[in-house]
């Protein structure tokens, strides 16, 4: 199993219950979480697609990187929203191995 399916096991799950209640909850002060939760659900969408192989999400992670400022938390979110950033931080570095 690669690093990147391990990371896949260990938080996909989490990030699919996190990912809309932090868009729902902080979506209305940070409207970059919505393309956030966008950007997500395509990652998911592919990943689940591609079942165990590498899915094609360069892109993503890439529009991920720059919506987030490379996956800086803002100093007025909850703990919720900083998992999120920091297991989408993790997916993505996997991904690049």
């Amino acid at each position: 199993m690669t690093k990147f399916n391990k990371v896949i096991e260990k938080n996909i799950e989490r990030l699919e219950q996190f990912v809309p209640i932090v868009d729902r909850v902080h979506g209305g002060s940070h409207p970059e979480f919505k393309d956030v939760h966008k950007l997500f659900d395509k990652i998911n969408a592919k990943i689940k697609e591609t079942e165990s192989e590498k899915p094609e999400i360069d892109n993503e992670f890439k529009e991920l990187r720059k919506v987030t400022n490379n996956y800086t938390v803002p100093g007025d979110v909850c703990e919720s929203y900083e998992a999120v950033y920091n297991m989408l931080s993790e997916l993505d570095e996997a991904y690049n191995i």
